[in-house]
């Protein structure tokens, strides 16, 4: 008997729900958002935010879209206490918030501009990743990479769509700069 138990339907049903659900907005935790922002001037920013919880996010427990001003929320932060859910929401008000004040300029994603955001909206110290309970995806590291300078090996998930070269020789040996000498080589195994 090939059959499968009711258990495993209930799972695949499950997950075809996730992938066509779509994220639904939370007009609560917006008005947080707005008031955030807009205490801290930023008006334009709030006119335009939305929080959204979104079904199909499984690891994180949230992300920021900032050219639409949108933040998404796990809907598995239900399962916490409130405050884990005003803390992930803030994180996230803080990547827009940093992007907005930077304009066209890149920044990092949790660099010094993100980091200012989250002491200005009274979550000072903010760790970049969450330490929740939320089921992690371990994905194989298949490709292999390495430098040809130093022999440093690097394993990635997916195939280098573009050059790379080693970071730490770029830095020791061109002041930082990408420098084709530490180009990284497919290796196998």
């Amino acid at each position: 008997m090939g059959g499968s138990s009711s258990a495993d339907a209930a799972d695949i049903c499950q997950r075809r729900l996730r992938l066509v659900a779509s994220p639904v907005l939370d007009e609560r935790w917006t008005g947080l958002a707005v008031d955030a922002a807009r205490t801290l001037g930023l008006s334009r920013l709030a006119g335009r935010l939305r929080v959204e919880w979104n079904p199909r996010l499984r690891t994180s427990a949230g992300r920021a879209w900032s050219r639409q001003a949108r933040i998404e929320l796990n809907p598995l932060l239900k399962n916490f206490d409130e405050e884990e859910i005003r803390r992930t929401l803030l994180h996230e008000l803080a990547h827009l918030v940093a992007h907005n004040r930077a304009g066209r300029r890149k920044i990092a994603p949790h660099g010094p501009e993100w980091q200012l955001a989250c002491a200005e909206l009274g979550i000072p110290g903010e760790p970049a990743r969450h330490q929740l309970p939320l089921p992690r995806i371990r994905q194989q590291r298949r490709f292999t990479y390495a430098c040809p300078a130093c022999g440093k090996v690097v394993r990635r998930a997916r195939r280098l769509r573009h050059e790379a070269a080693c970071l730490p020789c770029c830095r020791q040996h061109a002041g930082g700069r990408f420098d084709r000498r530490f180009l990284l080589v497919a290796t196998t195994g």
